[in-house]
C-alpha cells in the first residue's frame, strides 16, 4: 500500500508543478502600478499648531520635537533634537529651530554641539551650524534657546556650568560669538537691536547690546529688581511689546520693560487675596504662564499647600488674571498640568499639558468662559513644553 500511495504521489507531481505555471500564464494580473516616495507638506501654520517639546527622559539622548494641530487634535509629524535639545520656532513661523547635542558613541564619547535649522512644512532638516560645545543640555525653557527680534542672530544659552551666550547669524548660517554672562541665566531678548539681558543671581538685569556683527559693544548691569532669597522668580516670561511679565515663586508679579537705554522696573503686585494666602496656594509646574493678549488674560498654574521646594508641582487649577487690573477672573478646573499655553488667532485655545499622562486639554478661550473641548492623548514620553504658532 505504501509502494502504491508513493507511485500516484510521483505520476501527480508534474501535474502539481504544472499547474501553478498554466494558471499565471492564463490569468495573470496586471501589474501594479509603481508607486512613488514623497513627503507630504504639512498645511501651513494657523495660530494653533503645537510644538511640544519631549525631554525623553527614559532614553535622553533620543529627545523629539512633536508638531500637533491643536485645533483638530492630529499629529502632524516630528523632530529629533537628540540629547537634551532646546527648540523654538523663528518669529515668522518659517524655520524650527533646535540646538543639540551628539556623541559619537551616542551617549559618550566626542561630543559635537549644532544649531539645526529645520522646514516647518516638511520638518526636513535644512541646514546645520557648528557651535562650541558649551550649550545647556537643559529641558528646553523658552528663555535658553532665543531669536533676536529682527531674526537676524539666534541666542544660545551655555553652561559649562560657567554660563555664557553663543550668537549664532542666522543670515550666514554661522557661529560668530560667545558672550560671557558670569552669574547670570536666560536669554531675555529686547524688541528693538541686537540686545538681550539675562538674569543674575544677585536679582539684577545684564544688558547686552551686539553690532551688526554679532560682537558685543557694551554690557551693563541693572539694579536688583527682585530678591533671589526671598522671592525667586520663574525665568520665562510673558511678553507684550516691550514688557516683561515674570511671577515668583510666592505668586507676586513683576513687570519689566526693555526698552530705551536701560529696563526699567515695576514694583510687584500679588496675585494672591488674604485667603489665598492662608491656603498656600502658589504657582507652579513647568511653563506656568500663558497670555492671550487679544483678551489681555494672563493664566497661571496654581496648587495649593505651597512649601519650600514646591514650586515645581502640577497645578490644581488654573487661575486666569485681567492683566490691566490683575483682579482673578475664573478658577478653571486643572488636569493637573505642568505648562500652559495659550493660542493668539481667530480662533483661541488654551492648551494644558499634563507631563505624566502626555495628555492635553484643549479648552476654548472666549466670552462664554473656558469650556473644554477635547483632550489630545499621549503625546510623546515625557512632554515638558509647549510652543503654538
Amino acid at each position: 500500500m505504501k509502494k502504491l500511495r508513493k507511485r500516484l504521489w510521483l505520476l501527480m507531481l508534474p501535474v502539481c508543478l504544472a499547474a501553478p505555471l498554466a494558471g499565471a500564464q492564463d490569468g495573470r494580473p496586471a501589474p501594479l502600478p509603481e508607486e512613488e516616495m514623497r513627503v507630504e507638506k504639512a498645511s501651513a501654520p494657523d495660530g494653533n499648531r503645537l510644538y511640544v517639546s519631549d525631554f525623553a527622559f527614559h532614553h535622553m539622548v533620543d529627545g523629539r520635537l512633536h508638531i500637533v494641530d491643536g485645533k483638530a487634535g492630529r499629529y502632524l509629524g516630528m523632530v529629533n533634537t537628540s540629547f537634551g535639545g532646546l527648540t523654538t520656532v523663528a518669529p515668522d513661523g518659517k524655520a524650527i529651530y533646535v540646538a543639540t547635542t551628539y556623541y559619537t558613541r551616542l551617549y559618550r564619547g566626542q561630543r559635537a554641539d549644532v544649531v539645526e535649522i529645520h522646514d516647518p512644512q516638511t520638518f526636513a532638516l535644512l541646514a546645520e551650524i557648528d557651535i562650541p560645545a558649551h550649550r545647556a543640555q537643559s529641558a528646553t525653557y523658552r528663555s535658553l534657546l532665543a531669536p533676536s527680534a529682527d531674526g537676524r542672530f539666534l541666542y544660545v544659552q551655555n553652561a559649562t556650568p560657567a554660563t555664557s551666550v553663543t550668537v549664532v547669524d542666522l543670515q550666514q548660517r554661522k557661529f560668530v560669538s560667545e558672550i560671557q554672562t558670569p552669574g547670570c541665566w536666560s536669554i531675555q531678548t529686547w524688541a528693538q537691536g541686537h540686545r538681550f539681558s539675562a538674569i543674575c543671581g544677585d536679582g539684577r538685569l545684564l544688558t547686552v547690546t551686539l553690532d551688526d556683527n554679532g560682537q558685543p559693544v557694551s554690557r551693563e548691569r541693572s539694579e536688583a529688581f527682585f530678591d533671589p532669597d526671598k522671592d525667586p522668580i520663574y525665568i520665562h516670561p510673558e511678553v507684550v511689546g516691550d514688557e516683561r511679565y515674570f511671577v515668583s515663586y510666592n505668586g507676586n508679579l513683576y513687570k519689566v520693560r526693555l526698552a530705551g537705554d536701560k529696563p526699567t522696573f515695576t514694583p510687584p503686585v500679588s496675585l494672591l487675596t488674604a485667603r489665598d494666602r492662608k491656603e498656600a496656594w502658589v504657582p507652579g509646574g513647568m511653563q506656568v504662564m500663558a497670555l492671550h493678549r487679544n483678551s489681555n488674560t494672563l493664566f497661571v498654574n496654581m496648587h495649593d499647600k505651597g512649601e519650600e521646594g514646591s514650586h515645581k508641582f502640577p497645578s490644581k487649577e488654573i487661575w486666569a488674571f485681567d492683566l490691566g487690573t490683575l483682579k482673578r477672573t475664573a478658577r478653571i478646573p486643572s488636569n493637573t498640568a505642568s505648562s500652559i499655553v495659550a493660542s493668539q488667532g481667530a480662533e483661541p485655545f488654551l492648551y494644558s499639558l499634563n507631563v505624566e499622562r502626555g495628555e492635553i486639554d484643549v479648552r476654548a478661550i472666549g466670552k462664554k468662559g473656558y469650556p473644554k473641548l477635547r483632550t489630545i492623548p499621549r503625546v510623546g514620553d515625557t512632554a515638558v513644553f509647549m510652543e503654538v504658532n
